[in-house]
C-alpha cells in the first residue's frame, strides 16, 4: 500500500489528486492541513473511495520551523514516504502587497518558504529511508516577475529554485523531485479572475497531469502543457517589449 502524504490537502488540486490516488488502489493518506474542520470531508470522501486504505488527518503549524518539522516527524513516522505532495498556498491581492508589507510577508511565507521549509524536511527523511517522490506545486508565475503578480510569482520563483536546488543535491539517489507549474486553474482560489473572464483550466484535468508527472518522475510538467511554450516565451521577451505589455 502507498504511503501517500499531501500537505495543503484541502486545496482544491490536492483534493482532486487524493480521488485519483484513490482510484487506483488502497493508499494509506496523510493529510497535513491548517483546518482540520475543512479536511473532514475530504477525508471521509477519500475513506469511501479506499475502502482498504487509511486517512488520517495531521492538523499543523504551515508558518514555523518547528511546526513543519514536527508536521514531517510525525507524517514520517512507521513505514517509510512513497509521495509526499506540497500543495499549499494563496492568491495574494498584489496591490495589497505593494502598499501592506504584512500582506507583502504573508504572500512569500506561505507561497514560497513555507514549501521549501517543507520540502526541505520531506528530502532528509526520504533520504534516510532510501526512497520517495517529492512533488511541489509551483506556478507558471514564477517563471518571470510581472507587475500584476510579482509578489506570488516570486514566491513562486523561490520554489522553483528550491526545487532545481533539491534536485540538484539528489540527483543519483533513489528520491525524485518533481516540480509542477500549473497555469491559471478553475478553483476556489482563483473565483474572482474567473468572474473577469479569464481562461481556466479544469482542475480535474490539472489533477491528472498531476498525478501522471509524480508517476513518471518528470523534473518539470507544465499544465497545460501549452503553458511550457506560452512562459518560454515570456521569459526571452527583451525588457524593451516586456515593459509595454499589461501583464
Amino acid at each position: 500500500m502507498q504511503k501517500i502524504v499531501i500537505v495543503g490537502a484541502t486545496s482544491a488540486m490536492a483534493e482532486h489528486c487524493a480521488r485519483l490516488w484513490a482510484a487506483q488502489g488502497p493508499v494509506d493518506f496523510t493529510l497535513v492541513v491548517r483546518d482540520a474542520h475543512k479536511a473532514t470531508a475530504i477525508a471521509d470522501d477519500l475513506r469511501v473511495r479506499s475502502p482498504g486504505g487509511r486517512v488520517r488527518v495531521l492538523v499543523a503549524d504551515f508558518l514555523t520551523p518547528a511546526g513543519i518539522r514536527a508536521a514531517v516527524d510525525q507524517a514520517a513516522a512507521g513505514t517509510p514516504i512513497d509521495i509526499a505532495l506540497i500543495a499549499h498556498g494563496s492568491l495574494p491581492d498584489q496591490k495589497a502587497c505593494e502598499t501592506d508589507l504584512s500582506a507583502c510577508n504573508e504572500a512569500l511565507q506561505v507561497n514560497g518558504v513555507s514549501p521549501a521549509l517543507f520540502a526541505e524536511a520531506f528530502a532528509g527523511t526520504m533520504l534516510a529511508a532510501g526512497r520517495g517522490t517529492l512533488a511541489l506545486i509551483g506556478s507558471v508565475a514564477g517563471d518571470r516577475g510581472r507587475k500584476s503578480n510579482y509578489a506570488y510569482g516570486a514566491a513562486k520563483g523561490l520554489v522553483t529554485r528550491y526545487a532545481q536546488g533539491l534536485q540538484h543535491r539528489l540527483a543519483g539517489s533513489p528520491i525524485k523531485v518533481v516540480l509542477i507549474k500549473p497555469g491559471p486553474t478553475e478553483t476556489p482560489m482563483t473565483a474572482h479572475l474567473a468572474a473577469t473572464g479569464m481562461r481556466m483550466a479544469p482542475v480535474e484535468d490539472v489533477a491528472r497531469d498531476i498525478v501522471a508527472a509524480v508517476t513518471a518522475g518528470a523534473p518539470v510538467a507544465y499544465t497545460p502543457g501549452k503553458w511550457r511554450i506560452i512562459m518560454m516565451v515570456i521569459r526571452h521577451l527583451p525588457a524593451f517589449i516586456f515593459n509595454k505589455m499589461n501583464i
